[in-house]
């Protein structure tokens, strides 16, 4: 396969994800905790797979994750100050943030709540490949089946869920570190801890 570089560099690759993922495509990707699988937020065919391929309880939401703050900022509102000075210290880091959601944010990602995840991870493999997706947001959650341990690594993933997704994005030495995100709900300037993760609140 070849360098990660070379193939998103590539304009015909880009574009070819591009659209595969506008059609309901689901991926598989390192990131700086576990391993993810996502799809765009506006795709809700991609949305239903996603359960369907992790076997996925209803009501149990999907976050969303980008490369960078900004790109998240329009699917949530009302971020109180608390949660923006644990968005300056931890982003891009372990850590999801759940808000109030915005318009923006489908229903059907937030499982009918109105809240929703988002979290920056910290890794460059994953950071390369939300800057080539148009929007630079997915819907996410762990790439695994449902009451399976977390993938932590390409084979892994490859294994448990390879044949069921379009394409998995190898690592290429950035490494997840085998521990989920620790997840925080902030409304308001009350922060609750909903688990407990590599970061300590």
């Amino acid at each position: 396969m070849e360098e990660l570089e070379t193939i998103l560099d590539k304009k015909s690759f880009v574009e070819e994800l591009n659209f595969e993922l506008s059609n309901g495509a689901v991926i598989a990707f390192v990131t700086d905790t576990v391993w993810g699988i996502g799809c765009l937020p506006s795709s809700e065919k991609g949305v239903n797979r996603i359960y369907e391929i992790k076997g996925r309880d209803r009501s149990k939401p999907l976050i969303l994750m980008s490369n960078k703050e900004e790109y998240l900022l329009p699917y949530v509102d009302n971020i109180s100050v608390k949660a923006k000075e644990l968005m300056e210290k931890y982003f891009p880091g372990a850590l999801t943030i759940i808000n109030e959601k915005s318009p923006l944010t489908p229903a059907y990602i937030t499982s009918g709540k109105n809240t929703v995840g988002i979290r920056v991870p910290d890794n460059e493999i994953f950071r390369k490949l939300c800057s080539k997706i148009n929007g630079h947001v997915l819907a996410t959650t762990s790439a695994n089946l449902s009451n399976q341990p977390s993938g932590k690594n390409y084979e892994e993933v490859k294994k448990s869920i390879g044949h069921l997704v379009d394409y998995i994005f190898e690592d290429y030495g950035y490494t997840a570190k085998g521990i989920e995100s620790t997840v925080i709900l902030a409304i308001n300037d009350d922060i609750k801890i909903l688990r407990q993760g590599s970061i300590i609140i």
